[in-house]
């Protein structure tokens, strides 16, 4: 087991882990900051940690001006990472246990340089994870996307992961399934250290789904849910930056990633193949086409009811089919530097996932 670290005196510690976020960071920090309200101050009933994970752009200097002007905030150097076998840490995981060693709250919120938080979200997600009697809450935010590979490829992902990992199952005690999104994770402190917190889960690329079960296995209840009302997040804003993300994570996200790729080249052959041989094999009889377009018509409901769990925007949904190529594509690169290269790229470091 490890220490607790200090002593909680607060209700709740944010932490922020930020690699060369000055893009996002500064709108981040400021939807943060204003959830201070009476009764909720921020440096009285909770705190605002940014942990500097040796960015190269303007991270901390946006993360000093925030501190600057408002009590309650606090910035972190995280160590130096060592990536070598010996390491054990990613730079997350790194930057995130740096940060829960001091952190003075009664609950810790790890939360990504790239979400912007709604108005009251931290105090509602508080009570919330004392109503379910949670000792670890996440959230799933809302998405926002740009150019048109984003908009077609990101709900084929987020409809696979509702898929795999179904809330309902994650939320039964009774079900061994565990996951968590790191872009809001907020975990009971005597539980995150009970279980080693980031320390234990240090070499693992997901280490978000990696502590939700620990958690679900100490045994303690977790509640993960979609929740559009409390905060938004953009993950990627270039196609580059998509590749690079999922490249790092569909491989450990899916059991069969390789399976899976070659389900969703099926749905564009049926997608386009069987409308072409309704109306181009020349010698079907009327009750013929009827049969194929039925099961054309079949094979769209199928295909769009699974996406649409996706949460994405109609029109998003509709040309997701355009994006299976992409997906597909992803999938396999996924494997390809997982299992044959055995090593990723994230934010300028290369990684040798153990998991």
């Amino acid at each position: 087991m490890q220490s607790a670290g200090v002593t909680a005196i607060m209700e709740l510690s944010v932490i922020v882990p930020a690699r060369n976020e000055e893009r996002s960071l500064g709108e981040c920090l400021a939807s943060l900051v204003q959830q201070s309200e009476p009764g909720f101050e921020l440096g009285k009933q909770w705190e605002l940690i940014v942990v500097d994970d040796d960015s190269t752009d303007g991270t901390r200097k946006i993360a000093e001006a925030i501190a600057a002007s408002q009590a309650g905030v606090t910035i972190l150097t995280a160590p130096p990472l060592d990536l070598s076998e010996r390491g054990g840490f990613t730079g997350k995981t790194n930057a995130c246990w740096t940060a829960a060693q001091v952190a003075q709250g009664g609950h810790l919120l790890f939360t990504d340089a790239d979400t912007v938080h709604e108005p009251g979200d931290l105090s509602r997600a508080l009570r919330e994870a004392e109503r379910h009697n949670a000792a670890l809450l996440s959230y799933s935010p809302r998405q926002i996307v740009s150019g048109f590979w984003q908009h077609a490829v990101m709900p084929l992902v987020f409809s696979e992961l509702a898929s795999v990992y179904a809330m309902k199952k994650i939320n039964d005690p009774d079900q061994s399934i565990a996951a968590a999104n790191g872009q809001f994770l907020m975990v009971e402190r005597a539980a995150y250290f009970a279980v080693g917190g980031h320390r234990a889960v240090s070499d693992a690329v997901l280490e978000d789904v990696e502590l939700a079960y620990n958690i679900k296995r100490k045994p303690a209840a977790i509640r993960f849910r979609y929740a559009p009302e409390a905060l938004h997040t953009r993950m990627y804003r270039t196609t580059t930056e998509m590749v690079e993300g999922w490249t790092k994570n569909l491989a450990l996200l899916f059991p069969k990633p390789v399976a899976l790729a070659l389900w969703r080249v099926l749905d564009v052959i049926l997608f386009f193949g069987l409308p072409l041989a309704a109306f181009g094999i020349w010698w079907l009889v009327p009750w013929q086409r009827w049969v194929i377009l039925l099961i054309w018509a079949r094979t769209l409901w199928r295909f769009y009811a699974r996406v649409a769990r996706s949460h994405f925007p109609a029109a998003d949904i509709a040309i997701s089919v355009l994006g299976i190529p992409m997906f597909v594509y992803l999938l396999l690169r996924s494997v390809y530097y997982r299992r044959v290269k055995k090593s990723v790229v994230w934010k300028g470091r290369s990684y040798n996932p153990v998991r």
